[in-house]
């Protein structure tokens, strides 16, 4: 081959490079953007759905967890209410509302923004399913925006599990995301979540890619 013809390749493979990376030195990240969802104890499924009963996966996620085909209905304390929230499985050791900041306003809730799992003095909330209610003194959140990383992705990227960091949506809306937190662990497939407000301000969807800024 030409040594012109080999110069042209070259440079079309590092253009395509470039044009792959937004920021031209970032780390690409998929985005999923996640809807609102609760997690049960067995117990609280019991509670909700009868006693002896047992999830049923609807769709596979990450990290072992499951979309299931269970809903309940959400209700905040001036009695407004979410319908159909999906359950997602399997059952943990405490029960957890995730929602956005606009089903908070909706329900009357002042859901304080956290990590998952970190449900400490958060807001209250009730849980109605086709056999009983329930109601949570602590439980209902907003999910803070995070990044799931598989270990050989949290290298490459040059970050480690609980960094925080920002992120960049190359798009018409030019969006940086502050304080996006960095979770590793071997199960997880590479995917930042964000909450649907977040999505919907930033025109983003689920499959888009966003760039780890430097």
């Amino acid at each position: 081959m030409e040594n012109s013809n080999i110069e042209l390749i070259t440079r079309l493979v590092l253009e395509e490079i470039k044009k792959k990376d937004n920021t031209g030195n970032g780390f690409l990240v998929p985005v999923g953007v996640s809807a609102r969802h609760v997690h049960l104890t067995q117990k609280h499924v019991e509670a909700l759905f009868g006693k002896g009963y047992e999830l049923t996966k609807k769709k596979e996620l990450m990290g072992g967890q499951f979309a299931a085909n269970e809903v309940v209905t959400i209700v905040g304390l001036k009695l407004r209410a979410i319908e159909n929230v999906r359950v997602l499985g399997p059952v943990r050791s405490s029960s957890q509302v995730e929602i956005s900041a606009t089903d908070a306003v909706r329900l009357g809730i002042k859901a304080p923004v956290r990590l998952s799992g970190d449900i400490k003095g958060s807001a209250p909330v009730a849980v109605v399913g086709p056999k009983g209610v329930l109601y949570l003194e602590e439980g209902c959140i907003v999910a803070k925006r995070h990044i799931h990383m598989p270990p050989k992705d949290a290298r490459a990227a040059g970050v480690s599990d609980g960094d925080i960091v920002s992120v960049k949506a190359d798009n018409d809306r030019e969006t940086v995301f502050h304080q996006v937190h960095i979770r590793v662990d071997e199960s997880f497939t590479l995917e930042m979540h964000i909450d649907t407000d977040e999505a919907n301000a930033a025109r983003i969807s689920t499959g888009q890619t966003v760039s780890i800024m430097k």
